[in-house]
């Protein structure tokens, strides 16, 4: 590539495409994996969760967002024409440049966590490239692609975590909340995808919002966010930790008073939504990641 096209190359237009807003679903995650396995805060293993979070957040989730605004460039530029590839802010081929050297630079990394975490990294990798990247691009049908970001976003990280931490399989329970907020994680992207209905359209992106209109696919985004959590405390309360299950079911109480107002107008107030539900949503995780931690439960 010519010199002149790095020397001109914008850090903040470069920090803006890797989004650093959506570090912090898989960071929580990895926290939550970090706790749930029993982690008692031992200066040896701290720079593991440093290793862990870095990766989580702006390496591997860097690197995705890196990728799917390449590939959605076409879409952007209906949709969001200011982001930095579609405005050239990030101008020619540096976009899949980016893109590239950070899902190496994520690999690199990801051999300090060890055999298990570099293969989590390179299935979390391997998702964000199908994600967006023709001709699987998971995300033109929204069953597939929220799927797949759900598992990336919350259950892939909490598992490493845990994984990594306790240097063994991770216990049926810590896997059990991993997989039930990774199905919820499915319901978030679905109103993530409430932005782009015009250009999904458009370019045959076939969304649950494209598919379904806006009001079905929120009612299917709070159903499939609400019933994990549901069971969460369910299995809470068969495992005796009655004071989490309580805690989680007073926190799911109030999402589904904000869900009775996001269904009124979804299109409106998806992003409010986004930020109030969801941060209940994350609250819940960590209070159950706390619960089933063995031998050091604080929450019964």
């Amino acid at each position: 590539m010519p010199a002149l096209t790095v020397s001109r190359l914008d850090p903040a237009a470069v920090l803006e495409l890797l989004k650093p807003i959506t570090w912090f679903p898989p960071m929580w995650a990895l926290a939550c994996g970090v706790v749930s396995s029993g982690f008692d805060g031992s200066i040896d293993r701290l720079p593991l969760v440093v290793v862990g979070v870095l990766l989580a957040g702006p390496l591997v989730c860097g690197t995705s967002q890196a990728v799917n605004d390449w590939f959605d460039r076409h879409v952007d530029a209906i949709n969001e024409p200011n982001r930095p590839i579609p405005s050239g802010r990030i101008p020619g081929q540096m976009g899949l440049v980016i893109a590239i050297v950070w899902t190496i630079l994520s690999l690199a990394v990801s051999t300090f966590l060890g055999l298990w975490g570099f293969v989590a990294t390179c299935v979390g990798l391997a998702l964000a490239w199908a994600y967006s990247m023709p001709p699987v691009r998971l995300k033109k049908n929204g069953w597939f692609g929220n799927a797949a970001v759900g598992a990336c976003y919350e259950g892939l990280p909490w598992f490493t975590g845990a994984l990594v931490m306790s240097s063994a399989l991770p216990s049926t329970q810590v896997l059990a909340m991993a997989a039930l907020y990774s199905i919820g994680a499915h319901g978030i992207m679905t109103l993530n995808d409430f932005k782009s209905i015009d250009g999904d359209r458009q370019l045959g992106i076939r969304s649950l919002p494209v598919q379904l209109g806006p009001d079905r696919a929120a009612r299917l985004a709070c159903i499939v966010m609400a019933l994990p959590q549901f069971f969460v405390v369910l299995l809470l309360v068969h495992w005796d930790h009655m004071i989490s299950a309580a805690l989680i079911g007073l926190v799911l109480l109030a999402q589904i008073g904000l869900m009775s107002i996001l269904v009124r107008d979804p299109r409106g107030r998806a992003p409010w939504y986004n930020a109030t539900g969801i941060s209940l949503y994350v609250t819940g995780m960590m209070i159950a990641a706390v619960a089933i931690r063995p031998e050091l439960g604080v929450l019964s």
